[in-house]
């Protein structure tokens, strides 16, 4: 489906609507790929991408009545994905400590390490944050949310958004750096 809001899309989401299988497995197939990639930046392994992946869907099929068919499709699942995210945070990881500073001083990270990486590879850097970083690293970098939307969503404050978003960009730099160090010394042998 070169189109996501194409009639096609538009057949498919009708039958899932129906509470047809065989749509939603096609519906699922399609947009597999993209889900899981969200899932996967929020979550520490596969297992647990996959878990939040499914429930997602559950979420797609049984709320898809209030899919908005004028807006894009991947918009709607994408915020169905993170909010399925952040829910299994809050139900499995509560544990976490989230660190209050008032002022979080950016980290500038190596480009050509990174421009160097797969996207697989800077996704299982993402995974080896703590959760509370890498929940707030992926909110903000990657999903564009303020620091105010992710304070409010984790029921933190703004200043532990901020905190933990330059904490995760410090390890983030320190694991880049570890990277290009190993390169270097496999590169000197």
């Amino acid at each position: 489906m070169p189109e996501y809001n194409s009639a096609v899309l538009q057949e498919l989401l009708d039958g899932c609507l129906q509470k047809n299988r065989r749509s939603q497995e096609l519906l699922y197939k399609q947009f597999y790929g993209y889900a899981m990639s969200i899932c996967l930046r929020y979550t520490r392994s596969r297992e647990e991408a996959k878990e939040i992946l499914n429930d997602g869907f559950l979420k797609v099929f049984t709320k898809l009545d209030s899919f908005d068919a004028s807006r894009p499709f991947k918009t709607w699942l994408s915020r169905i994905m993170i909010n399925t995210a952040l829910d299994h945070y809050r139900q499995e990881v509560r544990r976490d400590v989230f660190d209050d500073v008032e002022v979080a001083e950016q980290v500038s990270v190596d480009e050509t390490v990174i421009s160097k990486l797969s996207h697989e590879e800077l996704v299982g850097l993402i995974q080896r944050l703590t959760p509370a970083y890498r929940l707030v690293f992926s909110l903000s970098v990657i999903d564009g949310y303020t620091h105010e939307e992710i304070a409010e969503q984790l029921n933190i404050s703004v200043g532990a958004s901020k905190s933990n978003l330059s904490r995760a960009r410090e390890k983030l730099r320190e694991m880049l750096s570890k990277i290009s160090i190993d390169d270097y010394d496999r590169v000197a042998r």
